[in-house]
């Protein structure tokens, strides 16, 4: 009978050490690494462009702030979304800043390593030549009767004369060029540093004012003359400077036949301008693209539009209004256009007036009138009278482009509106009074820019292709010679090449040179 053994216990381990984490300091040089890589500069760069899609189909502030205000009625749910996403200011949107930013840093923290490598790689030794030069993608070898130390001499001068960088050792010669593709590189991407911060210093510094003036007035740099103004983060409107500019005349030709007919041909506008208080005034034909410069500011011709002069009698007989008002297009082919006329000071009612204008009227197949050609060959204007409040006294913000008819009465509307010609009154019914369209004006859509960093942007941007191009040109390339003496009193001479990106194209003609420059056959030193 057998007894089982009792089983026996295996003798405790001792416990493994728990892993250590990489701690706080690891994790933020891991953050560093990531950020400063090339593929996430290229992410960043991607969504630098992808965040100004927003920018060129949604109307910004900075540009045309009416039109945000049309986006925002003709879109009353989808438009306060937008604007909390910032999508109708992309440009000082915070997401935008922070991409940029982060792409401004992560450039700076992958070029600047970089440049202080390549430098010192300028003041290093070219490398030593391979133990096997025939292993190269580019090889050949020969052998000659000169010594080697007149091989490697030949080889110095042979490559110098090519612009190497050229070292010696023991037994061979080490040449490099093409150092200008790195530097290049890394020239694009200091450049484009630059011109990062060269448009960030703009936005910052910068300001852009619209403003709109009819023929035979003017406007003065200040904050209150503009329609809309845009300052950067860092602008200080005390630095504006003291100019003003006057609109003399506007001139807009179109073609009259064709298939192109009433497309636009050259638009002309005779300005005035004075820069500081005691400078004197001086003339400038202001055309598209021809921007005025003036004490750091751009003034740009941007768009035009009809200004009909109008004479508003009240009820009492008193002229009410008398001036030009501008009119906003509401057909780019053809300036048919719409405005509104306030009379805060008629009597005994206020007087408002939306106004639809033709520059060319002519009737078409059903009979309304509508425009044929954007120059006012035939200028009409029909009038919508309302009466009553118009809101101008609680203190609540109006468009001068919009007409509140909430609590104003209408009294004269439908088909008892009647398209008006120059010089022809209007009688208002009930006595309320007269309103004639007694002449017609043009007016302009300036633009005011002041941008500090547009010369260096323009600097760095030239520098930046300069650098592109040299690296796209430029290819690095390495040579090395190798002479040994052999048996007989001869020497055999290797020869190695390497060329990143292709093959060297001076390889076979720094060989041919030193096979010519070496006999092959010992000199004759027999005498007769």
């Amino acid at each position: 009978m057998s007894v089982d053994a009792p089983e026996t216990q295996a003798a405790p381990q001792a416990p493994k050490d728990r892993p250590v984490g990489i701690g706080i300091l690891g994790w933020l040089r891991w953050g560093w690494r990531q950020l400063t890589s090339m593929r996430t500069a290229l992410v960043l760069l991607f969504l630098v462009a992808l965040g100004t899609v927003p920018g060129s189909f949604l109307p910004q502030r900075g540009q045309a702030p009416e039109k945000v205000a049309t986006f925002f009625d003709q879109h009353k749910t989808l438009a306060p979304w937008l604007d909390k996403l910032s999508l109708f200011d992309v440009f000082a949107a915070p997401w935008f800043a922070a991409i940029y930013i982060l792409l401004f840093v992560s450039l700076a923290g992958c070029v600047l390593p970089r440049t202080k490598q390549h430098f010192a790689q300028l003041r290093a030794r070219p490398p030593k030549p391979p133990r096997n030069l025939g292993r190269l993608p580019e090889s050949a070898s020969y052998e000659t009767a000169a010594a080697p130390d007149e091989v490697l001499a030949e080889a110095r001068t042979v490559l110098k004369e090519r612009r190497f960088r050229v070292d010696a050792y023991d037994d061979a010669v080490a040449a490099e060029k093409g150092y200008l593709r790195e530097t290049g590189n890394l020239i694009f991407h200091l450049a484009l540093l630059v011109l990062l911060f060269a448009v960030g210093s703009g936005t910052a510094f910068g300001y852009k004012g619209n403003v709109l003036v009819t023929e035979g007035e003017g406007f003065s740099n200040t904050l209150t003359s503009y329609d809309a103004f845009k300052g950067g983060r860092s602008f200080n409107s005390s630095t504006l400077p003291p100019f003003t500019v006057w609109l003399d005349s506007f001139n807009a030709d179109y073609l009259v036949s064709g298939p192109n007919r009433g497309q636009p041909t050259s638009f002309a506008a005779k300005i005035r301008y004075r820069n500081g208080l005691k400078s004197p005034v001086k003339s400038y034909d202001l055309r598209v693209n021809h921007p005025l410069n003036v004490d750091g500011a751009r003034v740009y011709l941007l768009g035009h539009g009809y200004a009909p002069h109008f004479t508003v009698r009240d009820g009492k007989g008193q002229v009410a209004f008398q001036g030009a008002v501008p009119f906003l297009p509401t057909n780019e082919a053809t300036y048919a256009s719409e405005g509104v006329i306030k009379v805060p000071d008629a009597q005994p009612d206020q007087l408002g007036f939306i106004g639809l204008f033709w520059p060319t009227a002519v009737p078409n197949q059903q009979g309304k009138v509508v425009s044929a050609f954007p120059k006012a060959l035939n200028p009409q204007v029909a009038l919508f009278a309302f009466k009553g409040d118009l809101g101008l006294s609680n203190g609540a913000p109006q468009s001068v482009y919009r007409l509140n008819t909430k609590n104003l009465k209408p009294i004269l509307m439908g088909n008892k509106v009647k398209p008006l010609v120059l010089n022809q009154p209007l009688p208002l019914p009930g006595g309320a009074g007269s309103v004639t369209f007694d002449g017609l004006k043009q007016y302009v859509t300036l633009s005011v820019n002041h941008d500090p960093g547009r010369v260096p942007a323009l600097a760095a941007g030239i520098v930046a292709i300069m650098g592109i191009v040299a690296s796209f040109l430029v290819r690095r390339r390495r040579v090395w010679v190798r002479a040994k003496a052999a048996e007989g009193g001869r020497t055999v001479v290797e020869v190695g090449g390497l060329t990143l990106g292709g093959a060297t194209p001076d390889f076979d003609a720094i060989v041919e040179r030193l096979k010519k420059a070496a006999p092959e056959e010992p000199p004759n030193t027999n005498e007769e």
